[in-house]
């Protein structure tokens, strides 16, 4: 084991906090080490190779978990330079202001945060003009207040989902174009063409939700953060270092070093500044694995609280088949938020609704019976209508991430299921006016096939923020109560799930905590 001159900061993970914090950081002219424990995703033409992808999984982990039987499953994330934003959907949306406070749900409450909405709104905004996020002020019913319009127009609809909105639109519903974070052109001219669905278009399927990017035009965290960030001789990365451990000084109060494992061995790395941002889970496993004299139970861990409270959302992929063939080359541009505070009948939150990207034939053959003739599943694909919904799970405590023998166990019960169900019942009952046939199909394969416990893409909760070192692990800075240099700026940091994506969350807190840090460097 090997000592090193410190860095002024190391962040360990390079994903949509990790990266964007090093970002925020990169011109201070502090020495920076990111640590990320995977490999970058080369650019191949596998990228958008569905059968690579889907069938394959090229790009995953191998890696086993274990559920709260200690029965294993694999895990549906990445470990890549960028993290899971080499291949996530960019939906990346804003929190609504009233999540920041209580708010009643069907199974119990959704806790207040320790900060406004007013505390991350010129985050928020900064995070939509770093991630090139298209979209269209007011036309969301359930939007925050916004200090000025997108940065970006929406990314315009393709011909059966603009019918899709006037139809809705017809039922009384207000349809408004999602969020994302994409480009659309090199230059970003509003005017120019959209680069990625003229190359769908010519491939014969869109490879977008679920595949990385060829092109550099997906706002994911390598492209828009680590390669700006890594032009400075301040900064740098380590790939293939594992952190297994983060060591402290004597009296505990002072994080010193991260213990990381490469192919050539174990290697010891000192920094005044150390920052975890691996996902929630791994974040959580990371403390829970740093145990010592003066942390026996884990690092940051007095309260008891690492590790558990753990979200992921109920979510769903849900496929309609069109009456009249969809063609559709970039599907992912229609959201609907009507129900997300309330249902109709009901005065609780249901959830979101957006498009997801185009389905195609090898995907769905991941999850029909293996008879089942390659037309008709051609014939489904040149229908299908791909719909993803979203509603809340609660923060729970007996919801948590724990560490047996140095393997992941992931106890995970699923809660607030009735509103998903009423929110699946009630895109099932705009189907015939939408011009789709009168079912819907669950597909898992943008999940895994473990659901629900494999599909952590939203992960968040395990080392919520609060004012209460008693009643959480990080402070309003995201930084450890109990120690006085370490911060975490992944997912874990949430005390609560909201409805939407966590990203642009992750993204607007790593700015804000960078704004402290700067203070502090």
């Amino acid at each position: 084991m090997s000592n090193s001159q410190p860095y002024d900061v190391v962040i360990i993970g390079s994903g949509a906090g990790g990266a964007t914090l090093a970002y925020a950081l990169a011109d201070t002219g502090k020495d920076i080490l990111i640590l990320e424990r995977g490999e970058r995703l080369p650019q191949e033409h596998e990228n958008w190779d569905p059968e690579a992808l889907f069938e394959e999984d090229r790009y995953g982990t191998d890696e086993t978990w274990r559920d709260k039987d200690g029965e294993p499953f694999s895990p549906s994330t990445y470990y890549r330079v960028g993290g899971n934003t080499k291949v996530y959907g960019a939906a990346l949306m804003r929190m609504r202001e009233e999540e920041f406070g209580e708010i009643e749900h069907h199974d119990g409450v959704s806790p207040a945060w320790p900060i406004g909405y007013d505390r991350l709104a010129p985050y928020y905004r900064q995070a939509e003009r770093l991630y090139h996020v298209h979209g269209e002020a007011g036309a969301d019913p359930t939007e925050p207040p916004r200090e000025a319009d997108f940065p970006y127009p929406s990314v315009p609809h393709d011909d059966r989902v603009e019918r899709l909105a006037r139809d809705l639109t017809g039922l009384g519903r207000q349809p408004f174009p999602l969020p994302m974070g994409v480009r659309l052109n090199e230059d970003e001219d509003a005017d120019g063409p959209f680069l990625l669905r003229e190359l769908y278009k010519a491939m014969g399927h869109e490879a977008f939700d679920g595949y990385p990017d060829l092109t550099g035009l997906k706002a994911d965290a390598e492209t828009i953060c680590l390669k700006p960030a890594l032009t400075r001789d301040n900064v740098t990365l380590r790939t293939g270092a594992y952190a297994e451990r983060i060591e402290t000084d004597p009296s505990g109060h002072e994080a010193t070093s991260v213990v990381i494992r490469t192919d050539e061995g174990t290697e010891r790395l000192e920094g005044d500044v150390i920052v975890s941002s691996c996902g929630a889970i791994n974040s959580a496993a990371l403390l829970l694995r740093s145990v010592g004299d003066e942390h026996p139970n884990g690092l940051a861990n007095r309260s008891d609280q690492v590790g558990r409270n753990y979200m992921a959302h109920n979510n769903a992929a849900m496929l309609a088949l069109s009456k009249e063939k969809n063609p559709t080359r970039f599907q992912k541009t229609l959201g609907l938020n009507d129900f997300y505070f309330s249902g109709d009948e009901v005065d609780y939150p249901l959830g979101h609704i957006q498009m997801l990207g185009k389905s195609n034939a090898v995907q769905l053959s991941t999850e029909a019976p293996s008879i089942t003739p390659d037309m008709a599943l051609d014939t489904m694909a040149n229908h299908a209508l791909d719909f993803w919904l979203t509603t809340e799970d609660l923060p729970d405590p007996n919801n948590r991430v724990r560490v047996e023998d140095g393997e992941i166990q992931l106890h995970y019960t699923p809660n607030n299921t009735e509103p998903h169900e009423r929110l699946k019942g009630k895109l099932k009952d705009m189907l015939g006016d939408i011009g789709c046939q009168d079912r819907l199909i669950p597909c898992s394969f943008y999940l895994g096939k473990d659901i629900p416990l494999a599909g952590v893409a939203h992960q968040v909760g395990t080392c919520r923020m609060g004012t209460d070192p008693d009643a959480s692990v990080l402070d309003v800075h995201c930084k450890a109560h109990d120690l006085d240099n370490l911060y975490v700026v992944d997912g874990s940091f949430f005390p609560s799930n909201a409805g939407v994506n966590p990203a642009l969350t992750i993204m607007a807190n790593a700015l804000r905590v960078g704004d402290h840090l700067r203070d502090r460097l």
